[in-house]
């Protein structure tokens, strides 16, 4: 195949598809070890063609973009993972100047919460008392977000445990930084351990989102590496292959649990529902590629890499 195109090399923007769908190999054949026939034959035949349409910028250069392909959705194919969370950033992104025109003085601040490892075989649980403690958090007096989203991410401890925790950019007035809403990093964290009613110091890390040196604080630029943090996947891929019956059990706790969640403010320009395109979700209405010229890749099993199909 060595007189072949492919994808990698004619686009470099879209190296990732063959990191991702070899990864997809990976967890295909551990779900077939571990039982999960259904979700290792769907994973199995996911994106193993991809067709793209050739367009043009208003430079004139040529450049590939996604215009059909057949995703499995298993919520833990690395493949869906991924498209899954570029669509979650390209829906942010378009509806974030919006915001920005609207509460053009709105602040950011970029917040993690965790909470102890726990077994896997309690992840679901765990995630429940979360949950209720972030309700709990939005209604406090002391809670200062105009709006939020919020995402669940789990990692996997050295000692197969799970370390679930949340992501949450928080949109809050100008005022925050000078005023009496504003919370320390003590006072976030007490806040956070009165809610979860644990008798332990949780782990809290809070950063103000800001802008390049010479920027504005209103720029959407400034929020694009807080929105790829929070909205980025659930679950590691090199956690999901680390151990088959670590996968297995992640599955099953996690099974129909929402992971991101939005309220406040955001929840008018928002949806929290999972994105129901993973194919077009970022395109602009300008963007007309039914009649542009189209190329087709095959996955290649072999080569672990896409290969443009040849015509005759």
């Amino acid at each position: 195949m060595s007189d072949s195109l492919y994808l990698s090399e004619l686009s470099p923007n879209d190296k990732p598809w063959d990191s991702h769908r070899a990864s997809a190999e990976i967890v295909s054949a551990l779900y077939k070890d571990i039982g999960y026939d259904r979700y290792y034959q769907r994973i199995t035949n996911c994106s193993r063609w991809l067709e793209f349409a050739l367009r043009a910028s208003q430079t004139g250069e040529m450049s590939l973009k996604l215009f059909s392909a057949g995703f499995c959705r298993v919520r833990h194919c690395p493949v869906c993972q991924w498209r899954r969370a570029l669509m979650w950033r390209a829906r942010f992104l378009k509806f974030i100047p919006a915001v920005i025109r609207d509460y053009p003085s709105a602040r950011y601040i970029f917040l993690t919460l965790t909470v102890r490892n726990c077994p896997v075989t309690e992840l679901r649980q765990t995630v429940k008392l979360m949950n209720n403690a972030w309700s709990k958090l939005t209604r406090r007096k002391k809670f200062p977000a105009m709006g939020f989203v919020r995402s669940l991410e789990v990692t996997r401890g050295k000692d197969g445990t799970a370390h679930p925790h949340f992501h949450c950019l928080l949109m809050v007035s100008p005022s925050y930084f000078t005023g009496r809403q504003y919370l320390s990093q003590k006072a976030w964290t007490d806040l956070w351990q009165s809610c979860l009613k644990v008798d332990y110091t949780p782990v809290v890390n809070i950063k103000v989102v800001k802008p390049k040196k010479g920027g504005d604080v209103g720029e959407v630029e400034a929020l694009v590496p807080a929105i790829c943090e929070t909205l980025k996947y659930s679950v590691k891929t090199d956690d999901l292959v680390a151990d088959p019956e670590w996968l297995g059990e992640i599955t099953r706790q996690l099974y129909k649990l929402r992971s991101i969640s939005v309220g406040g403010i955001l929840k008018e320009y928002l949806s929290e529902d999972d994105p129901d395109d993973l194919i077009h979700g970022d395109l602009e209405p300008e963007d007309d590629l039914e009649n542009a010229p189209k190329l087709i890749f095959d996955w290649s099993e072999i080569i672990k890499r896409y290969a443009a199909r040849k015509t005759r």
